[in-house]
């Protein structure tokens, strides 16, 4: 490399950031025109997300900056395994990952070096720094709801009713088996609210839970598994709950994602926001590069419009939200959890290995029960 090119690629390199040990992009500041520029020079970008809506969202990109971007719906736990497979045969194919397996990510993919976390300087300020290591795009509402055709409003106050006789087979969620995010979730509550958990049990039941028996929140898994709720994938669940003319519908937890069928298939979903502890819980969507790319300006540059009001807001009229304080909750979301945001609770990115390191043995405590 000639001097006058080396001196390029420096300048470049002090505008954009450095990578630290750790696969965390870390800088100052952000020269978003010396990005664009050198994102122009690379390759085009794949992007993998768990929402089709990525396809239109990367078109959106490509139209912004005359930077070349394909979107490609991939869940979270296939993502996960094509980027490691890719990293092993030094073959990138995904340069773009968004919202695959938080735990997942934390354990087996920023440690090994496979994916690299970049937070763009002109807006990290706006972050909660709970939120930038490793960067979190949107966080993913998963709420308690009810169907307001048959109800005035929620008929449940407290998480512990659903363990009581009268829920038994009439609550709808996701199968912690097949969403391990649902096993997480457990993970998270006994880490940092069990409490939370043991408050809400005595408000109910009118008596201490008894903490020799264990914690709270592993007490309220089993009980909750041993009532059989519904499991089902998201749209078995939403109908469930929300589907009109029913006369007994269920009550469940689904993502807020599921609200917009009010409108589209006159469903009758209302959110439970009030219900202690939390009237649900938001699940982070990291935004990861994968560290082989041959386009890491394209791909950080793709962060960078996931950030903006522009390029997250067909994800946020279903709800998500977004981590940039400047980006607002979207004017037409269905649910109306922007209002309680303060009443779910939130992951902590802090323990997420944590939780990949038990999600095992809370799958085997849910199994255990639910068979009962």
């Amino acid at each position: 490399m000639n001097k006058r090119r080396e001196k390029t690629a420096i300048a470049l390199a002090l505008a954009l950031g450095v990578a630290s040990p750790a696969g965390v992009w870390a800088q100052d500041s952000l020269d978003l025109n010396a990005l664009i520029a050198a994102a122009k020079a690379e390759p085009p970008i794949t992007v993998y997300a768990v929402t089709g809506k990525i396809v239109d969202t990367a078109a959106a990109f490509t139209a912004a900056y005359g930077v070349q971007a394909e979107g490609r719906k991939v869940n979270e736990a296939d993502q996960v395994e094509l980027l490691i497979r890719e990293h092993q045969a030094g073959n990138v194919q995904g340069d773009v990952s968004v919202a695959a397996d938080v735990a997942a990510i934390a354990a087996q993919l920023l440690s090994a070096g496979i994916v690299e976390s970049w937070v763009p300087g002109d807006l990290a300020e706006h972050f909660d720094p709970a939120m930038r290591d490793p960067l979190v795009l949107v966080n993913d509402p998963h709420v308690w709801s009810y169907n307001t055709e048959v109800h005035a409003e929620c008929p449940v106050s407290n998480i512990w009713e659903l363990t009581e006789p009268q829920h038994a087979r009439k609550v709808a969620m996701l199968d912690p088996l097949v969403k391990p995010n649902y096993a997480d979730w457990f993970n998270q509550l006994e880490m940092h609210h069990d409490e939370a958990m043991a408050t809400a049990y005595a408000s109910h039941f009118g008596h201490a839970f008894d903490p020799s028996t264990g914690t709270a929140t592993a007490a309220w898994v089993a009980a909750f598994a041993r009532n059989q709720p519904l499991l089902g994938d998201s749209d078995t669940v939403s109908s469930a709950i929300g589907a009109p003319g029913q006369a007994e519908p269920f009550f469940g937890i689904t993502s807020t994602a599921k609200f917009r069928a009010n409108e589209s298939a006159g469903y009758k979903l209302g959110l439970c926001s009030d219900m202690q502890p939390f009237g649900g819980w938001l699940y982070p969507g990291p935004g990861m590069i994968a560290a082989g790319t041959g386009s890491p300006n394209a791909a950080r540059l793709f962060i960078h419009f996931l950030l903006t009001e522009e390029g997250i807001a067909n994800q946020t009229v279903d709800g998500k939200i977004s981590t940039n304080a400047l980006v607002p909750v979207h004017a037409k979301e269905a649910s109306g959890v922007g209002a309680h945001l303060d009443r779910m609770m939130r992951f902590d990115m802090a323990t997420a290995v944590d939780d990949f390191d038990r999600r095992q043995d809370w799958q085997d405590h849910w199994r255990l029960n639910y068979s009962r």
